[in-house]
C-alpha cells in the first residue's frame, strides 16, 4: 500500500500535536491538584459571604469577593456588568398539620418556594387535598379544590440513573403546581421536595406565576414529612396551618463580575467560562453554584500560573440572579450583542462540585464530532461522556443567539440531595472532586482557545 507524502506528514503532525496536548493536559492537572486554590476560594465564599440571594447585602459582598479574587488570579482586566435583579424576601414561615379534627398540631420542616407570595403574616388554615400527579389533579373539579391546600405528592423518579433527567420531570411540580391549583380556586400548595434524598430536608427553588392567575402561597416539605402526610391523608381528613411573610420587593441594581485574559492572536474571538454567583437564602450555596464560580476562576488562574497565553480571549463570567430570574445571563447576552462581540463558545459549571464525568455539547453536529475527537485526551482523568447536548441556564441566552455552548457534567447521584437546601454548605464539597472538575474545564478551555471550533 502506498501513501502520499502529504498524508504521512498529516499523520505525523497529528500524532505530534496530540502528544503535545496530552503533555499540556498533564501540566494543567498537576498545577490544579498541587497548587490550585479553588477549594480555599470556596471556603471563603461560603464561610465569609454565605448564602447570597440576589438583591441582598450578601450578594453585594459576593460581587466584591468575585472582583477581588479574579484580580488576584491574574486577570488582565476585571469589570462589573450592570444587572437589574428582582428582590424576594422570605421572612418568617411555619407549617403545621393535624390529622382528623381533634389531633395535636405537628410542625413540619418546610421552605417556601422562591418568588412565592406569603400569607401576609396571617394564619392560613385549610383542609388538605392530596394528589399524586397532574393527571390525578386534572380529574378534580373546582368544587373539589376551592379553598383547600393542594398537596402534590409527586416523587422524584429514583429509577433514572441520570438524576438530571429526573429533575426535569419532577421540577414541573415546583414550576407549575401553584398556577394549576390557583386556577381551580386553591388557597395554597404544598409539594414534595424535588429531592433524591432519604431525609427530611425541604428544598426551595423558583416558581413563576402566570399573569392570568391569582398568586397563592406555595411551600415544599422533605421526603419523610411527605411520607407522613401521605399516610395521614390516606386515612383521615388533614388540616394545615400555614403562616409566612414571603413577598416580592421590587428590583435592585446588581452586577455580573467579568474578568479576562486577552487573546494573543485572535483577541476578538471570545471563549467564556462561568458559573452563577447568587444562591438561595438557605445553606451556603456551595455546590449551587459556588463550585462553578471557583472552578471558573481556577481556569484563568491556571493559564496564568503556567504562563499559557491563550490564542483567543479567555473570559470568566460570574453571573448574578440565575436562581430566581436569570437576569445576569440575559444581561450578558444583551451586552455581547450590543457590542458586536464574537463568542465562539461558552462553558458553564452549574451541576455541583462532584467528580467530573463528561462535558455536554450544545452545538452543531459537526462541532460536536470535532470536539468528541479529543475524547481520548480526557479519558485518563475519568471524563468520558460527551453525548449530552445541553448548556447551563446562564449561557442559554447566548445559545439562543447562536453561540455554541457546553456544560461540565459531574457525577449526578448526590446533587439533588443538596440542591436548594440548608445542607448545601462548604463541608459537603470534596476538595479533590472540586479540583478535578476544574482540571476538566481548564483542559477543555485550553483546546478551544488553542484550536477554536
Amino acid at each position: 500500500m502506498k501513501y502520499s507524502i502529504a498524508l504521512v506528514f498529516a499523520i505525523l503532525l497529528g500524532s505530534t500535536s496530540q502528544a503535545q496536548d496530552s503533555a499540556m493536559f498533564r501540566k494543567i492537572a498537576n498545577q490544579i491538584l498541587l497548587q490550585g486554590k479553588c477549594y480555599e476560594d470556596l471556603r471563603i465564599l461560603c464561610k465569609q459571604v454565605g448564602n447570597r440571594l440576589s438583591g441582598t447585602p450578601a450578594a453585594s459582598r459576593a460581587i466584591s469577593w468575585g472582583e477581588r479574587t479574579l484580580r488576584e488570579a491574574g486577570a488582565d482586566k476585571v469589570w462589573l456588568q450592570l444587572v437589574e435583579v428582582p428582590v424576594w424576601i422570605r421572612g418568617k414561615e411555619n407549617l403545621s398539620v393535624r390529622e382528623g379534627n381533634t389531633g395535636n398540631w405537628l410542625s413540619l420542616p418546610m421552605l417556601s418556594l422562591g418568588n412565592t407570595v406569603g400569607t401576609g403574616g396571617k394564619i392560613l388554615e385549610a383542609s388538605i387535598i392530596m394528589v399524586q400527579d397532574f393527571e390525578e389533579f386534572s380529574r378534580l373539579g373546582t368544587k373539589d379544590v376551592a379553598g383547600k391546600i393542594v398537596f402534590f405528592n409527586h416523587r422524584f423518579p429514583q429509577q433514572l440513573v441520570n438524576t438530571f433527567e429526573g429533575y426535569g420531570q419532577a421540577g414541573s411540580y415546583r414550576w407549575n403546581s401553584p398556577n394549576l391549583a390557583s386556577a381551580k380556586g386553591a388557597a395554597g400548595v404544598i409539594i414534595r421536595s424535588i429531592s433524591t434524598g432519604e431525609d427530611d430536608e425541604p428544598h426551595t427553588g423558583s416558581l413563576r406565576y402566570a399573569d392570568s392567575i391569582r398568586p397563592i402561597p406555595a411551600v415544599a416539605i422533605g421526603n419523610r414529612s411527605a411520607d407522613l402526610l401521605e399516610k395521614w391523608c390516606l386515612k383521615n381528613p388533614v388540616t394545615a396551618r400555614l403562616q409566612s411573610n414571603c413577598r416580592m420587593a421590587g428590583t435592585k441594581t446588581s452586577f455580573n463580575v467579568v474578568g479576562e485574559i486577552e487573546g494573543e492572536q485572535l483577541p476578538n474571538q471570545i471563549v467564556v467560562v462561568g458559573g452563577h454567583l447568587d444562591s438561595w437564602d438557605v445553606g451556603e450555596g456551595a455546590h449551587d453554584d459556588g463550585a462553578g464560580c471557583v472552578q471558573s476562576i481556577e481556569v484563568l488562574r491556571t493559564f496564568k500560573a503556567l504562563k499559557l497565553r491563550p490564542k483567543r480571549t479567555l473570559r470568566v463570567v460570574l453571573f448574578m440572579n440565575e436562581e430566581n430570574g436569570l437576569k445576569g445571563g440575559m444581561a450578558y447576552a444583551d451586552s455581547a450583542q450590543a457590542h458586536h462581540e464574537e463568542h465562539i463558545l461558552a462553558l458553564e459549571s452549574d451541576a455541583g462540585g462532584f467528580a467530573p464525568r463528561g462535558i455536554s455539547l450544545g452545538m452543531s453536529d459537526a462541532q460536536r464530532r470535532y470536539l468528541q475527537s479529543y475524547k481520548s485526551l480526557f479519558l485518563p482523568y475519568g471524563v468520558y461522556d460527551f453525548e449530552g447536548k445541553n448548556g447551563g441556564a446562564d449561557i442559554w441566552p447566548l445559545q439562543k443567539a447562536g453561540v455554541p455552548v457546553a456544560e461540565l457534567i459531574p457525577d449526578p447521584q448526590r446533587y439533588f440531595d443538596y440542591h436548594h437546601t440548608a445542607k448545601d454548605v462548604f463541608e459537603a464539597v470534596n476538595h479533590r472532586e472540586l479540583k478535578m472538575g476544574a482540571v476538566a474545564m481548564t483542559q477543555f478551555i485550553y483546546l478551544i482557545t488553542q484550536y477554536g471550533l
